[in-house]
């Protein structure tokens, strides 16, 4: 695993990566792009082939071309539109990584909103890494044209003086349904972020809504727009890896060191509400400023008409959401989500079958006051084990393509047992190993490593006397000009050069990076979907297969994709919090009707 390896077999692992998909791009099977349900599917651009005549081109002679994203992901016709006016709907810590990422030419912030003075301050101002803030995006004589508001009724009031024709929410999880529905009934396109709502209910609810008002849904799974994972899905559906049994996907943070009582700010932070034992980005310290402009009966009157849904106790839990099990959902909503939207995006959004595991308090609230011990309602620790349908369950056609009968894939009764198993940890105590998804398969395996890095390595063929392969061997790909593609060991190093889409950091440059993180490409395919919809008036509409007719001009991860991946999510805690595995249901994934796992599995308290 990422433990055993040395500099040296990393190395390898990334310019095999690099030679595999130079090698498939030569021989023309890297010039497609990746639909929203996980199949391979010529560019929209193929008219005006950018992409895939400068990929040939320039791959021929083994050079390294760079390719926008907007250009690999069929969007590069933006020129001559106008940016679309954008409110962004909750100013904390994802609000800020989306300003500070986001693209003036497609996404023009005219309004942000919070009800934390705190934060508002914070999206001007900005903070480490890559919440930049508004102040240095536009700069601050611009940024001082951007409208505040302390309620969305407010922001909602403005909308026709502000032109508005989106919004992009990133508040708190048990909000985000009351919010897009009301930025809805405004007529508004909403880009939502993840997870997509607290409930599966919710999550129907607000797809019904987005097809009923005939407006855009889109919901920030980033991974759905990210470079480095659309080509190597690229690379998987070559059949690269052999035949995928199992997806290692891991989330690790440590927030296990002690605070420093003295860091407490008394003029800054409220005490009343708990100083911090550990650092912990999930139990903060409670600013004054919201605490005072904040009081329980002011988050009432705050809450879309319904506390128990969309309120907060008091300024504490508001500011520490993700804690609370009425107010997020916890490591797996939070980061598991992600990872496991990942290895559903790998195995083509095949829908899992089943799911089992253990989480709890296992750090936390061992007996501590919980005025002092950053304790929790939300587990602290998730092991989790997901069994997909495999390559050969369902029937698919001569282009390896799901056959589908009355909107489901047909199984195919010969290969029941053909199973995929993905687990996903994450613990608050160690974070030696990060995060990423180890993909294995019976001739490689690759590592997407951070969001940043992609490795791949070989299995030895023990059909070959001598055949090397592990860590440490090089690799070229034979049979990518006909046939099935394959990694071969080599002793010299053939023509490198990646496939031209910016799959990784680039040398010398910062963690952080917009051309594979996803961000970016998100929200400016989300306004030109904006733009794409209003010209062409299309909707929601579906072919007798089941595939949206519009799908080239809908967010990559609409509400029909994001509900998905709640379901994924929040089954998982109720396995978890019933210590049984759990059988999926078709019906759940089906938007039209009311059938969700909580009615049967929700722990009952």
């Amino acid at each position: 695993m990422s433990l055993d390896l040395n500099p040296e077999q990393k190395a390898a692992g990334k310019a095999n990566f690099e030679q595999a998909s130079g090698d498939l791009a030569r021989a023309g099977k890297m010039d497609s792009m990746v639909t929203g349900d996980g199949r391979a599917m010529p560019s929209p651009d193929d008219k005006n082939p950018d992409r895939r005549d400068v990929l040939k081109a320039g791959l021929a002679a083994g050079a390294v071309v760079p390719v926008s994203a907007a250009v690999y992901y069929g969007y590069s016709s933006w020129k001559g539109n106008k940016a679309v006016r954008t409110a962004l709907i909750g100013t904390g810590d994802e609000g800020g990584v989306l300003v500070g990422d986001h693209n003036p030419e497609f996404n023009e912030i005219v309004a942000v909103c919070d009800i934390r003075p705190t934060n508002i301050k914070r999206i001007f101002e900005g903070d480490t890494g890559p919440r930049k803030g508004l102040n240095k995006v536009y700069g601050e004589a611009t940024a001082k044209s951007i409208r505040t508001f302390d309620s969305v009724e407010a922001l909602l009031a403005e909308k026709t003086k502000l032109g508005l024709e989106a919004v992009v929410i990133a508040t708190p999880l048990n909000t985000h349904d009351a919010i897009a529905k009301m930025c809805m009934d405004a007529g508004l396109h909403v880009l939502c972020e993840k997870l997509m709502a607290r409930t599966i209910t919710r999550c129907k609810d607000m797809t019904r809504y987005a097809k009923d008002k005939g407006l855009l849904l889109g919901v920030g799974h980033q991974r759905h727009y990210s470079t480095l994972y659309a080509q190597s899905l690229e690379m998987l559906n070559n059949g690269i890896l052999g035949d995928i049994k199992h997806i290692r996907a891991l989330w690790h943070r440590n927030n296990s060191w002690p605070y420093d009582p003295k860091a407490f700010n008394h003029d800054k932070f409220d005490a009343k509400y708990g100083i911090p034992a550990y650092v912990d980005s999930w139990w903060k310290e409670v600013p004054k400023a919201d605490a005072e402009k904040l009081p329980p009966e002011r988050l009432r009157e705050l809450a879309f008409g319904d506390p128990e849904k969309h309120g907060f106790k008091d300024a504490a839990e508001l500011v520490r959401w993700r804690c609370s099990e009425k107010t997020g959902g916890g490591l797996m909503a939070e980061l598991g989500s992600h990872q496991l939207d990942a290895s559903s995006i790998i195995l083509g959004h095949v829908h899992p079958l089943a799911v089992m595991g253990v989480g709890g308090k296992f750090f936390y609230g061992r007996g501590t006051d919980p005025s002092k011990g950053n304790d929790r309602e939300s587990d602290d620790g998730v092991f989790v084990t997901f069994e997909f349908p495999g390559r050969t369950y369902y029937k698919r056609d001569s282009g390896g393509h799901l056959l589908i009968e009355g909107g489901k894939p047909v199984k195919d009764k010969n290969n029941e047992n053909d199973v995929v198993v993905v687990t996903f940890t994450s613990f608050n105590s160690n974070e030696f190993e990060g995060y990423g998804e180890w993909v294995m398969g019976s001739k490689g395996t690759m590592f997407l490593d951070k969001e940043s890095d992609v490795y791949l390595w070989r299995e030895k063929d023990k059909s070959r006397k001598g055949d090397t392969g592990g860590r440490d061997t090089k690799i070229t790909v034979s049979g990518a000009g006909g046939g099935k593609p394959a990694m071969e060991a080599t002793s010299t190093w053939g023509a490198g050069g990646s496939s031209g889409a910016p799959t990784k950091t680039t040398a010398g440059a910062a963690v952080w990076d917009s051309a594979v993180r996803g961000y970016r490409t998100e929200m400016e395919h989300f306004a030109y979907c904006v733009r794409m919809w209003k010209d062409k008036k299309v909707d929601y509409a579906k072919n007798d297969k089941g595939e949206l007719v519009h799908k080239d001009i809908i967010p990559r991860c609409h509400g029909e994709v994001a509900m998905a991946d709640a379901i994924l999510a929040l089954t998982a805690n109720m396995a978890m919090a019933k210590r049984e595995r759990i059988v999926f249901e078709d019906a759940w994934f089906e938007t039209a009707k009311d059938d969700v796992p909580e009615t049967k599995h929700a722990k009952k308290a």
